[in-house]
């Protein structure tokens, strides 16, 4: 039976998904640096474009607003120590769950009044984060969002489109991560050269939290030891493979469905705007690297941040086909 476009960008993608994990199994650290510093400007711009024109998936004409000044409040947190900012410890973990759950209310209610209320309520409710601090401050704008998201929003298309090769895509994507950490052979692997340990000790948090909550891990008493479970050890290479792979995948996907959204019909001048600013970030990341990293997680947060609305749009849209089916089936 012959393919239909979608289909096709479908099956593409999980070759797409078999090249990104062959690239990190064998070199992990240096695969995530490379498509963090180049493809990862080049789609936090693009996305923030093509949700601007999109109202960003929300109810109201200004709602974007709320989840950019949160953004910048959760960056100046970040950057408090630099900054000389004094912020509560818990301050970023309140701020990620006010962001999550007012992109649930900007996309199912219209009524500014009610919008205000529910926020206000939030404020109060948000104090209950800190019984999860790790996960919202380290896993959600990371991994969970370049991952779990990122299925999410792959199998509404699919139901949507109702592309049999778009659900066998989202199976594919939920079995890489077993294939790279039991299956794969742990010495098809080039250790990461001094430079690039250097460059990744900005982003290890990830695997430290990870190694902490999830292995369980006892922490090791000098940075030393750290850095030699995180380059060299087996647990810290198979889940720098993962980490490489959902990187990049992440924005390998978005590219690859250019012609579905078509986030690249923008007016000409936004356009050449956003490859100005995406050579401007890679040079900068090149010239000065600290300089260059700030400048990515300020436009990561907000990619982040501002797609909150289409992620709790997926859900929703997701949980309705399967109500519908239940549904359907239980009136059968």
């Amino acid at each position: 039976m012959a393919l239909n476009a979608t289909e096709k960008i479908d099956l593409l993608n999980i070759g797409l998904m078999i090249f990104a994990a062959i690239v990190a199994m064998m070199l992990p650290f240096q695969l995530f640096l490379f498509v963090y510093a180049v493809l990862g400007p080049l789609h936090y711009l693009t996305e923030i474009s093509w949700l601007h024109d999109k109202q960003y998936f929300t109810k109201g004409k200004y709602d974007a607003v709320w989840l950019l000044v949160v953004g910048i409040v959760l960056l100046l947190n970040i950057f408090r120590q630099s900054l000389d900012i004094e912020f509560p410890e818990m301050f970023d973990a309140n701020l990620m769950l006010i962001a999550l759950l007012s992109a649930l209310i900007f996309v199912t209610v219209k009524t500014p009044l009610y919008k205000i209320g529910s926020i206000v309520i939030l404020l109060f409710a948000s104090q209950l984060s800190h019984n999860i601090n790790l996960f919202l401050t380290v896993f959600v704008p990371t991994l969970i969002h370049v991952y779990i998201f990122t299925a999410l929003f792959m199998l509404y298309g699919a139901l949507k489109s109702k592309s049999r090769v778009g659900l066998w895509s989202v199976l594919f994507l939920i079995a890489v991560p077993f294939l790279l950490f039991y299956i794969f052979p742990e010495h098809a692997f080039y250790p990461p050269t001094e430079s690039s340990k250097s460059a990744y000790k900005l982003f290890n948090a990830v695997n430290l939290v990870w190694f902490q909550t999830i292995d369980k891990i006892p922490m090791p008493t000098t940075i030393d030891g750290w850095d030699a479970f995180i380059f060299h050890s087996p647990k810290g290479i198979v889940l720098m493979r993962f980490i490489a792979f959902a990187y990049t995948y992440h924005y390998l996907n978005w590219f690859s469905k250019t012609k579905v959204i078509q986030w690249h019909k923008v007016p000409k001048g936004r356009f050449v705007l956003v490859i100005v600013l995406w050579v401007t970030s890679v040079a900068l990341y090149m010239y000065n690297y600290k300089l260059g990293l700030q400048w990515l997680l300020f436009l990561s947060f907000m990619h982040v941040l501002l797609e909150f609305p289409l992620n709790m749009i997926s859900i929703i849209g997701i949980g309705k086909h399967v109500k519908s089916k239940v549904f359907k089936t239980a009136q059968a």
